[in-house]
């Protein structure tokens, strides 16, 4: 915590330091902040205004709608060149950077394409940029894009975009994989921070509200020059609604029902800005039942609740913004374990006179709300105070301070179902520190300092990652500059972990002691780890022609091992399987490149990328056998007999790609045809037959959607209707050594789905409706990550495991309000 005083005292004496010479500059009055931009947004065909088109400058987080004329005003801004994003509903999104020097005019024209253009990331570069001109590879999710699928919960809603998948225990928790990598290889940002639970466990989701999100970038390939240590795989960043245009009050209510596990949520939100202050405020809660499918039926212990709310105030005025906002995801969960009777009947957990016992589960269980043993219960809550403060230099200076509890309760005694036995409570802080450098010969720089410091407590019964504390920090410098066509970019970063752990010592009855001496034996032995690396990218984006756009990218990046695969002792409950962690663990290095080449026309888009990725001390759990080459089951605290697994590491190569073709044939542009196409291979460079290919790379994916998509028809406007079939191929090229995965077959699911706003006669929204309906045909499948597909044989039919969710049918309603 010594650590921590320092860092917030420093950042916080340099925030106050630096607003002074802004503050006493002056306002446009006096000459101070004279920066403006104003213009009109039309109609490229007819020239005519785009009422209420929104106009935003990310990088600033500021924006207007546009008036009854299509012209809008944006004052108090910075010098210096931003990228600018234009949004009517109807039309492509369209982006074109500006350079902002007193008072400036830009004009912009939108085009009724169906076919998005040119969007705008911030995810991994220093300043915001189109898509195009970003040479690394990464997708962009709207909110429509969310209304429109069916999903349960955050990663399960982008599991489709293409090198993105998902590791799944059970529909509520849902880990991201991006290009056949993942936990702490992955890294989440939300509000501005990285996510921080426990990302090292299967059965730890992403404690992030599915309703209070506006966009998701998903960033591919190493991306630890922004975000330090971990992002070997890539980012992914949850983005909420950002502030209102000024003078506007606006809100939403939705609900949302789900067939097959009989899931009803309700979100409602409201938003404002006067004058500059802005403020928001969401609340969100979720039930379901157990799921079903044809081959298990009802999955007993399935079901899951939610109840997570928030909170922002910011203002933004001539000398920057400031933003501070609280979430609070609050989550329980079932844990399925796949115990069945000899006729395959799930067998739930009982109190039978105060021993313990199971009797097959009957309808009245499945259907029931109520959460049973095992179960999890998760509360995150964090607190961010965002800022972005504008220099008389024509600088600007970012500081963003977070502060995380995340708390993880595991329930498994039927006799004491409310005293957890596992009790995580995971503290972090995180902190960050940019300045933004005034633009010197073209080159926009940004260099900062940030990282995290992280306290984990165990206040439970059970053991199976020691206490420890966690110091991070890393400095970093990017920099980018466009040459007409070609825009290259690039940067280095130097980050150091420090990792300490204090001995535990258990007595007979499993209670903490001081010592050995006190009759203890040795759970966790001490650990004192520091792991220290430098990364670094260079890439570049060359535009060739109007139409064709190459890409190039290499990076290198590093992991340090996370305290499970260093220290894990116990029984994994949600994984059903005891952990061995190893000390002796080296941190991970990526060395990876990425090959691109996007192709757009009015009717046409098509995007190929190609990466190779080797990873030096590559880590992977393996399971464990005896001296007769059978399971090894340790007997201390493993009354399940569940079998043992240790991490292990090894050099290791990933390759493979992603393509994408949307078409739009003319002349019947209403019709949207779009097909993408995944796969990654992951090979050990030492391997032997059953050790040669890497654990959890999912199968090839091929998905192909047919929709229409119509402006308006009489009442009803941005009207669309379409089929979906999701292939997944078969996955044969696994890690079998000691049986520790298996094959997967291929299956095909089929979706669909249809919506619409309803307008009245002036074609304002008065609510929006959608249906949609997954895998239609009832196919019973396991997908490859499924942690369920390792689940006990049933004994009725021989399959092993259980089996994903069934036909799915949602509706989906959505109110919006706007106050005057």
């Amino acid at each position: 915590m010594h650590y921590v005083r320092i860092i917030v005292s420093g950042l916080l004496g340099m925030l106050l330091l630096l607003q002074l010479p802004v503050l006493a500059k002056g306002g446009p009055e006096e000459g101070g902040y004279d920066n403006s931009l104003k213009g009109k947004v039309l109609d490229k065909s007819s020239h005519t205004p785009l009422v209420g088109a929104t106009v935003y400058l990310p990088d600033l987080r500021v924006g207007v709608v546009a008036d009854a004329a299509g012209a809008f005003f944006i004052k108090n801004l910075p010098k210096g060149k931003y990228a600018v994003e234009i949004h009517y509903i109807g039309y492509a999104g369209y982006t074109e950077v500006v350079n902002i020097n007193g008072a400036t005019t830009a004009n912009f024209e939108l085009s009724e394409t169906l076919i998005e253009k040119n969007e705008v990331v911030v995810t991994g570069v220093n300043l915001a940029t189109s898509v195009k001109k970003n040479p690394t590879p990464i997708s962009v999710i709207r909110k429509e894009y969310l209304d429109d699928n069916i999903a349960t919960n955050i990663i399960d809603a982008i599991s489709k975009v293409p090198g993105v998948s998902q590791l799944s225990t059970g529909p509520a928790i849902s880990k991201p994989f991006i290009r056949g990598l993942g936990y702490n290889r992955v890294v989440v940002v939300s509000d501005e921070v990285r996510q921080e639970g426990q990302q090292w466990g299967d059965e730890h989701g992403i404690e992030v509200d599915d309703y209070n999100v506006n966009k998701i970038e998903i960033l591919k390939g190493p991306a630890s020059l922004i975000y330090g240590s971990d992002a070997l795989a890539g980012v992914i960043n949850i983005m909420p609604p950002p502030p209102l245009p000024l003078g506007k009050v606006k809100g939403n209510v939705a609900a949302n029902y789900l067939s097959n596990n009989g899931m009803i949520a309700y979100h409602a939100d409201i938003a404002g800005n006067q004058n500059g202050f802005s403020w928001s405020a969401f609340g969100t809660q979720k039930w379901a039942h157990d799921y079903k499918n044809k081959y298990d039926g009802p999955v007993f212990n399935s079901r899951f609740n939610n109840t997570n709310y928030g909170a922002t105030i910011g203002i933004n005025k001539e000398w920057g913004y400031s933003r501070l906002s609280f979430t609070s995801f609050n989550q329980n969960l079932g844990l399925v374990e796949g115990e069945r009777d000899s006729d395959g009947r799930f067998l739930k957990p009982v109190n039978d006179n105060g021993t313990a016992d199971e009797t097959v589960a009957t309808d009245s269980d499945f259907k029931s709300y109520t959460m049973s043993v095992p179960k999890q219960k998760i509360v995150h809550q964090k607190l961010v105070w965002d800022n972005n403060l504008y220099l008389h230099n024509g600088g600007r200076l970012g500081v963003t301070l977070g502060y995380q509890q995340n708390e993880r309760k595991e329930f498994g005694n039927v006799l004491l179902p409310d005293e957890p036995e596992l009790y995580l409570q995971l503290r972090t802080f995180n902190y960050s520190l940019k300045y933004y450098l005034p633009e010197m010969h073209g080159w926009q720089t940004t260099v900062g300092v940030n990282g995290m410091q992280q306290q984990n407590k165990n206040l439970g019964e059970e053991f199976l990652i020691p206490a420890y504390n966690l110091f991070d920090v890393g400095g970093f410098a990017i920099t980018r500059k466009s040459f007409n066509k070609l825009t290259l970019s690039g940067g280095l970063r130097f980050d150091n972990r420090s990792l300490h752990t204090k001995s535990l010592y258990l007595d007979e009855d499993g209670k903490p002691v001081n010592a050995p001496k006190d009759n203890g034996t040795t759970r966790f032995m001490a650990i004192d780890r520091n792991f220290s690396n430098v990364s670094g990218s260079v890439g570049l984006s060359y535009e060739a022609s109007e139409r064709v756009t190459l890409k190039l990218n290499a990076a290198r990046g590093f992991r340090a091992p996370n305290i499970s695969e260093l220290a894990a002792n116990g029984v994994h409950e949600g994984t059903i399987k005891y952990e061995y962690g190893n000390r002796d663990l080296k941190p991970e290095v990526s060395t990876q490149i990425d090959g691109g080449v996007e192709f757009n026309t009015q009717h046409v888009s098509m995007t190929a990328n190609l990466f190779y990725n080797h990873i030096n001390n590559f880590i992977f759990s393996r399971k464990l056998v005896n001296s007769a080459g059978a399971d090894s089951i340790p007997a201390e605290n493993n009354e399940e007999q569940y079998a043992a697994f240790k991490y292990q590491q090894s050099d290791a190569n990933l390759y493979g790609g992603e393509f994408m073709l949307d078409i739009h044939p003319h002349p019947i542009d209403w019709l949207h045809f779009e097909n993408t196409l995944s796969y990654v291979r992951g090979v050990a460079a030492n391997g032997t037959d059953s050790t040669r290919y890497l654990p959890n790379i999912p199968a090839g994916r091929w998905v192909s959607e047919l929709k229409g998509k119509f402006k308006k028809a009489g009442y009803l406007q941005n009207i669309y209707a379409g089929v979906q079939m999701d292939m997944t191929f078969r996955q044969n090229n696994v890690f079998t050594a000691y049986e520790t995965e298996t094959p997967t077959s291929g299956y095909t699911l089929l979706n669909a789905g249809v919506g619409a706003d309803i307008v009245n006669k002036h074609s304002k929204t008065l609510f929006s409706l959608h249906f949609a309906v997954n895998n239609f045909t009832d196919v019973a499948y396991q997908n490859h990550l499924s942690r369920l597909k390792y689940g006990p044989v049933n004994e009725a039919t021989g399959r092993t495991g259980v089996f994903n969710t069934g036909r799915n049918f949602s509706i989906k309603l959505a109110v919006p309000l706007e106050f005057k």
